[in-house]
Parts: C-alpha cells; sequence; structure tokens
C-alpha cells in the first residue's frame, strides 16, 4: 500500500482554501505524491510557481486532471458546471472528486449529472477561512482544529468518503457527515447570514453623509471593525454562495428579521428583561464556542 492516501492530487483553484491544502499536504506529509496546481488566471499560475507549493502547475484544465486520483474544486461554486463540462472527459476511472464549496444541494445538482462512469463524488466544507484571497493568502495550518463537513452522495462509494475525511484528519480537521439539505440550512445561519449583515451594515455606513462616515471610520469600535473583517471576503464566492443557498439563506435572514423586530419593539418600549435575555443568550453561544476551541 503506498504511503500516500494520493498519488496525484489535483486542486482546481489555488487561493486561500486550494493554497493551504496543498501546504498542509506538503507540510505534514502522507496527502498526496504529487501535487497538481490549476488556475484559469496566468497571474495565478506565475505566483503558484513562485511560491513552489505545487510540483506541476497547469493552465489547462483538462491537462490538470488526466492522471489524477484524487481532484478538489475550489473556485466558487457558481464556477462548479462550467468547469465539470471542461474536466469531465479527463477524469479517469476510480478518480475521487471533491470540493470545498460552502453550499451542497447545489454542487450536487452541477456536478453529479456529468459525473463520468468510475468516477467518485464526495462533496465537502472545510469551515475554516479568513477575509483575505489568492495564492498568498493560504497557510498549512488553515484547518488545524475545524470542522469539515462531508454530504455523501446516495450510493456513493464508502472507501471514497473514507479517503476524502482521512485527508482532511490529516489536514489537522475534525470529520462531520450530514446530509446536503441540513448543512446547507446550518451553514445559512452559522456563516452565510452573518455575511450578509456584515455587508449590508458597511453598505449602511458607507451611504451616510460624509461627515459622518469619516467619523464613522475614525472612530471604530472592535464591533463594527468585526463586521469589516467579514465584509472584506472574497467578492466572487459571496455573491455565489449567495445565489446558490438562496432558498435556505432566505429561510433563516426571515427568521432574523422577525427576531430583530422583537428586540426592536423591547427597546422602543423599555423591556428591560427581554433585552437582557437575549444578551445573556449571546454570551452563552459565544462561551459554547470558546469551550468547543471554535472561537
Amino acid at each position: 500500500m503506498s504511503e500516500f492516501l494520493f498519488e496525484r492530487l489535483c486542486l482546481i483553484g489555488v487561493g486561500l482554501i486550494g493554497g493551504s491544502i496543498a501546504r498542509a499536504a506538503r507540510a505534514r506529509g502522507g496527502i498526496a505524491r504529487t501535487i497538481v496546481a490549476h488556475s484559469r488566471r496566468p497571474e495565478t499560475l506565475a505566483r503558484v510557481r513562485d511560491l513552489g507549493f505545487a510540483d506541476v502547475v497547469e493552465a489547462d484544465a483538462g491537462r490538470a486532471v488526466e492522471g489524477c486520483d484524487g481532484v478538489i474544486l475550489c473556485v466558487p461554486v457558481g464556477a462548479y458546471a462550467g468547469v465539470m463540462r471542461q474536466i469531465a472527459p479527463h477524469l479517469a476511472p476510480g478518480c475521487i472528486l471533491s470540493d470545498a464549496g460552502s453550499t451542497k444541494g447545489s454542487v450536487i445538482r452541477d456536478l453529479a449529472p456529468l459525473l463520468p462512469p468510475g468516477v467518485h463524488l464526495v462533496p465537502a466544507h472545510p469551515m475554516a477561512g479568513t477575509e483575505h484571497s489568492g495564492p498568498d493568502a493560504g497557510f498549512a495550518e488553515l484547518f488545524e482544529g475545524r470542522y469539515v463537513i462531508l454530504t455523501p452522495v446516495p450510493n456513493g462509494d464508502p472507501a471514497a468518503v473514507e479517503r476524502v475525511a482521512e485527508l482532511w484528519r490529516r489536514c489537522g480537521s475534525m470529520v462531520e457527515r450530514m446530509d446536503a439539505e441540513t448543512h446547507d440550512k446550518v451553514v445559512a445561519i452559522v456563516s452565510h447570514l452573518p455575511h450578509l449583515i456584515a455587508f449590508t451594515i458597511c453598505g449602511t455606513a458607507d451611504d451616510l453623509a460624509e461627515e459622518t462616515r469619516e467619523a464613522v471610520l475614525k472612530f471604530a469600535a472592535s464591533g463594527f471593525r468585526d463586521f469589516t473583517r467579514i465584509a472584506a471576503s472574497d467578492v466572487d464566492m459571496w455573491r455565489d454562495i449567495f445565489v446558490n443557498n438562496k432558498d435556505a439563506l432566505l429561510e433563516m435572514l426571515a427568521r432574523f428579521t422577525e427576531d430583530s423586530h422583537a428586540l426592536a419593539r423591547a427597546v422602543r418600549w423599555g423591556q428591560a428583561d427581554f433585552i437582557e435575555d437575549r444578551i445573556r443568550r449571546g454570551r452563552r453561544i459565544r462561551r459554547g464556542l470558546i469551550e468547543r476551541k471554535q472561537a
């Protein structure tokens, strides 16, 4: 048996996530004998060559996946269908196709119909990231102590699922499994809705009169600074997430809107007990994250 999980692992997209997978594979060993990197941007490929975290840098997506026993899509989820049309004819039987997208229902919708016979689809979502993007943003420790959620497809290959799970464990992650619909609802509340709120708050601040906006930037407290960190995230990635997880996101936004209106009424009428309860619940959630080492 090989000492490596994958003999030839191709990363389609080498920004924060793809670059971090490659760096983790280099730092930890045992993940891939050969790492292939693909990007559609020539400047990204040139930078990957300079950084040296891939063995092969390939501009053509079809050629990049040829002969690979593992392929991970690390591009915005809206690009999946187009990328899959390029690579599907070149995927070898027995190859495991996975991804790192933040939505899973749309991933299965876009990839499964184009999957060649003998190729195993194992959707995955590492719950890790920063506001930075590009090949320079990645680092080997990004996934340490973070959860990765696998959403195995019906009638999928259990051995392929286990190999993907082991890849993430070797990156330092904790692996969980759930169905795609549940995943999309969970991430809608813990990730997608907070980003939507952050983008909205920053947009509201930007729309203020000039003199007020300058004061906002000058005297920004830690709460607003936290929102701006989230709002600095990659444009293409988050546009695609909102579009491709719209049902779950809109459901959670509706619930949040009801709750925010309830809190607004409590503030309007001075209902101190209600306000205190909401603050205490927030503190309890924060303590729970700290205890789980997720904060």
